[in-house]
């Protein structure tokens, strides 16, 4: 794999070690995830959740990371696919003497023990031909930080570090050098080989896998991803597209509490070689909620309703940390406590150092989380099942809270960590989650102190209207005082703030179009203009490029619209994933796969096809 070029910024190394972020595909079993990637590497994968320390992690460090690479023996060209409606994984070899491919998958166990086994299965076959292969296994306990013993018995390989213990087991002989373990062999037309990497240890016996075994685990995956997407309602024009953001959704779930993870990595730079490069593996409330909002409009409710025990059941309203009854973020488990720090043994991707486990972000102040909880909220009691009374009187306390403090400055939806300003954005969402609950009222005949709230819904909409409009742009802007344009205003024709076709609106969208659209790629903003605390530019973001699709869907400008979802689609990697950000040249930037992105997808191509009829 050619190396990219690299930033002006960087030292020279080799950064053929590292694959594109984009050239990764996603298997998981709705605890944890692995990336792998078209040479058939698994570079990323924590065990057992998503922000457990990685065993691999070689996609941070290449060198130190750990891997678990299995490929063809010799030259040849890949491809890479899903499984028709399904996330099994399949990367091909085609080499002169044959074609091979290797299928990754996790099953999806029904019994809690077999659950934590968290089994990783990789099936290797050779379809055409001979095709010699190869395979390494060096796991790298917690972030590389750990040392680890290997153990042979029989078929089975143990590898025990302190914390957590792997066992392998392989249908073809495997040597261990002390610290990883590997194979070489060769397969005929028709013949096949099986890994399997299980957690064990904490009452999970080590289990072989046999070839059979590992067809019957195929074969109840395929069975178990089909019939959950099954219950999609959509039938538009992108329904492939569509399908696979959702089944992406649904991979960043984490079942056991419902808990929807933002992305499935950390530290995956915003810019090669620069900072930008922060922990996803959490539950954003304003994410989730989003994600509740997407997979509501598909059919989804399950996936909803488990969102809403993940609040129910591991988030307390409580104002103690001083940032509202809610932080903007908690553990897939429900903690508070994500304290940020760096692994300064990591290069980092690409030399991106540093990088990091925790978000320091937990402790700011981000108002617009508000209007997306209760908006969720307010689509799963209109399209979903209607709220109990507890989660009313949690809602009320939500809004009580918002009319009080609506008008603070905030870090806002981007994370600046530049002070905090009078974001319209924070503003608009705090007028979205009083309006919204007001309609729950409404629907529901619910108890509520409706003048008060239509007295502050009111009084944030004239202060939006007044404040956050420049004479000067002829735009709404980013926040109160300065001729700032961002992205995030987008959203209110979406929220239903402004009719789309308001005219102060339609200023709004070309002045985005002319000052943060690039081929139909949207920046969140110009930190040369607006300077949010750090160093360096970063790439067009992704959710935003998708909003704007929709903005211009609403506005009827559907041939501009229609124009700029294509192209949204042709920055897709090639299995139709997509990382936060893309680059100047098109790469993908930014933790991997972003669950913002696909269900911006999601709603943009909901509202296009209908507004396409």
């Amino acid at each position: 794999m050619q190396a990219e070029n690299a930033d002006a910024t960087t030292t020279a190394r080799d950064d053929s070690r590292y694959l594109p972020i984009g050239e990764h595909g996603l298997i998981g079993d709705l605890r944890t995830v692995a990336l792998v990637g078209t040479n058939g590497t698994i570079d990323w994968y924590c065990c057992p959740r998503f922000d457990s320390p990685s065993v691999f992690g070689s996609i941070l460090d290449a060198g130190k990371g750990g891997s678990f690479q299995l490929s063809a023996d010799m030259p040849a060209t890949t491809k890479q696919f899903y499984f028709p409606d399904t996330n099994v994984l399949i990367t091909r070899f085609f080499a002169d003497d044959g074609v091979g491919e290797i299928q990754d998958f996790m099953p999806i166990a029904g019994d809690r023990l077999e659950a934590d086994r968290h089994r990783l299965i990789r099936r290797v076959t050779c379809v055409r031909g001979t095709i010699p292969f190869r395979a390494r296994v060096a796991p790298r306990f917690d972030y590389a930080r750990q040392s680890h013993t290997v153990h042979r018995d029989g078929s089975q390989t143990t590898f025990e570090s302190d914390s957590l213990c792997l066992a392998l087991s392989a249908s073809v002989p495997v040597e261990t050098d002390g610290r990883d373990a590997w194979s070489r062999f060769e397969l005929q037309e028709g013949e096949h080989a099986v890994f399997a990497l299980d957690r064990v240890g904490a009452g999970i016996m080590p289990r072989g896998c046999p070839l059979e075994e590992a067809d019957e685990e195929f074969a109840a995956t395929v069975k178990f991803w089909r019939k959950w997407l099954s219950a999609s309602r959509y039938r538009g024009r992108w329904r492939e597209v569509v399908h696979r953001s959702a089944l992406t959704l649904k991979l960043l779930t984490y079942a056991p509490t419902g808990g929807i993870v933002a992305a499935p990595t950390t530290s995956l730079p915003e810019r090669i070689g620069g900072a930008r490069n922060w922990d996803y593996r959490y539950v954003w409330v304003r994410d989730a909620a989003f994600c509740v909002y997407a997979l509501l409009r598909l059919g989804f409710t399950e996936e909803a309703e488990a969102f809403m025990g993940f609040l129910s059941n591991h988030v307390g309203l409580d104002d103690n940390h001083g940032t509202g009854p809610l932080q903007i973020m908690y553990g897939i488990d429900g903690r508070s406590d994500l304290p940020e720090y760096e692994l300064p043994h990591l290069e980092g991707y690409r030399g991106s150092a540093p990088a990091r486990v925790g978000n320091a972000a937990v402790d700011q102040l981000q108002l617009d989380i508000y209007g997306a909880l209760i908006d969720s909220i307010y689509l799963y009691n209109k399209w979903g099942t209607p709220i109990s009374s507890d989660r009313w009187e949690e809602v009320c306390t939500l809004v009580n809270w918002v009319c009080d403090n609506w008008d603070q400055p905030d870090e806002g939806i981007w994370e600046t960590r530049g002070g905090r300003k009078n974001f319209v954005y924070s503003r608009l969402m705090c007028w979205v989650a009083i309006e919204r609950a007001m309609r729950v009222a409404a629907q529901r005949g619910l108890p509520a102190d409706i003048p008060r709230w239509r007295q502050s819904r009111d009084t944030i909409y004239r202060d939006i209207i007044r404040h956050g409009w420049s004479d000067t742009l002829q735009a709404f802007v980013q926040h109160f005082g300065e001729d700032v344009l961002d992205a995030s205003i987008l959203m209110m024709p979406l929220a239903k703030f402004v009719s789309p076709t308001d005219p102060k609106w339609l200023c709004t969208l070309d002045a985005l179009g002319r000052g943060l659209v690039s081929d139909s790629l949207v920046y969140r903003y110009d930190p040369e203009v607006s300077p949010d605390g750090l160093q360096g530019p970063e790439g067009t973001f992704s959710i935003c490029s998708f909003w704007y699709v929709e903005a211009l869907s609403r506005a009827g400008r559907l041939d501009d619209a229609r124009l700029a979802f294509e192209k949204m689609l042709t920055y897709a990697n090639h299995l139709g994933l997509y990382a936060e950000e893309i680059g100047h040249t098109g790469e993908q930037l930014g933790n991997f796969p972003q669950a913002f992105t696909h269900l911006a997808l999601i709603s943009a191509a909901f509202h296009l096809d209908h507004a396409l009829g």
